[in-house]
């Protein structure tokens, strides 16, 4: 070999063995390419809003009160026959708070399962739906149904004996009215004997503050002494009967109601409930 053909030779490499391969990994164009990741990274998302889960679509709520069909209630809404806490409602999207009355043309609806519960109230439970009154007779009833039912009338706290629970509006309409209402029978024991022109007194009727104050009957108890007395009266109250023996000067010891209308304790111990059998309830609706 020549001195021109040995120069030749070292100025060009051969393209082959490792001079070949250190020219490539200092090559611009051969950097090694990071590909793609597989799956793209997420990108964090706003938290949902999440309403109230009692709340409920105003058109579910009529139509859940057996008034009509979900569509038919959005007619309804739109022509102004819906209205919440006696505000009219046209919102199609509007929801009803627990709570919230509503009414459809003007009569009151509910959308819960109609629920009438007969309790056996014993002593020592206040006759409230509020709280923080200690022991109540929703205490009572709190495992009766889930639908939201109140006591109609009233038991004092130291009274004991039958207690209707509804959220049927009509049904517990019917003891509100102290002519046309639901009469009560309630046994009463006194602290001394009634005399029997006071027994015809209240039976007959008197003023008390300028109110007439009536009763349906008064009765001594047979078999019993003549401080205990049958007494049956319309009112809802616990208080009137108490305002009739004061104003003849008798106390009460004991206050009893036995029966309300046709319902009556048989079977329903002290302290313990009932639903009202279909045949009982007709015989209410009935009075």
């Amino acid at each position: 070999m020549n001195r021109h053909q040995g120069s030749k030779g070292k100025g060009k490499p051969s393209g082959r063995g490792h001079g070949n391969t250190r020219s490539e990994s200092h090559a611009r164009g051969n950097a090694p390419i990071k590909k793609a990741s597989a799956t793209p990274k997420k990108t964090p998302s706003a938290p949902k809003k999440t309403g109230n889960p009692d709340e409920i679509r105003l058109n579910k709520y009529v139509a859940n009160s057996g008034m009509c069909s979900r569509r038919e209630a959005d007619v309804h809404i739109a022509t102004g026959l819906v209205s919440v806490n006696g505000k009219v409602i046209v919102e199609m999207g509007y929801k009803v708070k627990p709570g919230d009355e509503v009414r459809y043309d003007g009569a009151r609806i509910n959308p819960e399962k109609k629920a009438y519960v007969l309790l056996n109230k014993p002593k020592g439970f206040a006759t409230t739906t509020s709280e923080g009154k200690g022991r109540t007779v929703m205490d009572l009833v709190a495992n009766a149904t889930t639908s939201r039912i109140k006591p109609v009338g009233r038991l004092g706290r130291n009274s004991k004996g039958l207690l209707f629970f509804t959220n049927d509006d009509a049904i517990a309409a019917k003891f509100t009215n102290s002519k046309h209402g639901v009469a009560r029978l309630f046994h009463v024991e006194l602290d001394k004997n009634l005399k029997l022109e006071d027994l015809k007194k209240i039976q007959a009727g008197f003023k008390f503050e300028g109110k007439l104050i009536e009763v349906e009957e008064i009765s001594y108890i047979d078999g019993a002494a003549k401080k205990e007395i049958g007494l049956k009266i319309k009112n809802t109250g616990n208080t009137i009967i108490r305002t009739i023996f004061d104003y003849f000067k008798y106390d009460i010891i004991n206050l009893d109601c036995v029966a309300i209308g046709p319902l009556t304790k048989k079977d329903i111990p002290r302290g313990s409930w009932k639903h009202l059998t279909e045949q009982e309830l007709n015989m209410l609706k009935m009075l």
